[in-house]
């Protein structure tokens, strides 16, 4: 997504003009697959607009922390993307310092490093000067609502059905959205939803987002890295397609192409 859609930013900005609370900066939630330009969409309004951006994706446990609910709950919670594996009272904490910021007081806002799979130093950090008139959080799974239990019964993909037969971890995941991560969406004043048109295109835009991670072309990533990330993206799937057959809290839905073109945006 080079450039977002000037529908997409203007119906964020008519969000935020339109919250009748002036004590206390919007909350935004910006949802979608891996790779459907919610991180760019936020950082562009963010810079242009002086508001503050938080991504679920930088409030993932440490790898330590991931590998210990690995040990303590199943073996799938040590790979990041689940619910169960983001520091949820970290963002609640950051949304929380930049609501009640005076003019001059520096937030910090986390940071994680995908290649390393691990948090950044807090050192490393940067920081929003003073309190912002809205508050944009992108996430691949904020909004979603908890997938029907019976849909749990059957694995959707090999990695469910080799590492998780009996299910397990997806109910784990699955009670955790319907508690913590609820109350998490609970304090979105709006959100919008990035609807990608099948999951077969996450691939290709996860595969993407490596390369330019890595500085290469796409079509330069190994071929190796490519099947690595067929089945990390795996763990996602269920929820994903959960979430594009409209299990999700949102305000507004964007249709994309799969080339992340905006086909229409559907208000809910």
């Amino acid at each position: 997504m080079a450039s977002p859609d000037l529908r997409l930013l203007a119906q964020i900005e008519r969000w935020i003009d339109a919250k009748p609370d002036v004590d206390r900066p919007s909350v935004i939630a910006v949802a979608g697959a891996q790779g459907s330009g919610k991180t760019t969409l936020c950082r562009h309004l963010a810079a242009s607009l002086h508001l503050a951006h938080v991504s679920l994706d930088d409030v993932y446990l440490t790898k330590f922390e991931r590998a210990r609910l690995g040990l303590t709950a199943h073996p799938l919670f040590a790979v990041r993307g689940a619910p169960g594996t983001h520091d949820l009272s970290l963002a609640t904490s950051v949304i929380d310092a930049l609501s009640r910021a005076g003019p001059d007081m520096r937030t910090s806002i986390p940071s994680f490093d995908k290649l390393s799979d691990d948090r950044r130093p807090v050192a490393d950090w940067t920081a929003f000067v003073g309190r912002p008139r809205a508050i944009l959080i992108d996430g691949w799974c904020l909004g979603a609502t908890p997938v029907p239990a019976e849909q749990l019964d059957t694995p959707v993909n090999a990695l469910e059905a080799s590492e998780d037969p009996e299910g397990r971890w997806r109910r784990a995941w699955n009670t955790n959205l319907a508690g913590a991560y609820g109350a998490l969406f609970d304090r979105f004043d709006a959100a919008l939803f990035l609807r990608a048109p099948s999951f077969d295109v996450v691939l290709d835009w996860r595969c993407e987002q490596e390369a330019s991670a890595l500085g290469l072309p796409p079509n330069r990533l190994p071929v190796s890295r490519r099947a690595e990330l067929a089945t990390f993206i795996q763990t996602y799937e269920r929820l994903t397609r959960h979430m594009m057959s409209g299990g999700v809290r949102a305000d507004a839905v964007a249709e994309l192409d799969s080339a992340r073109r905006v086909l229409e945006i559907r208000t809910v």
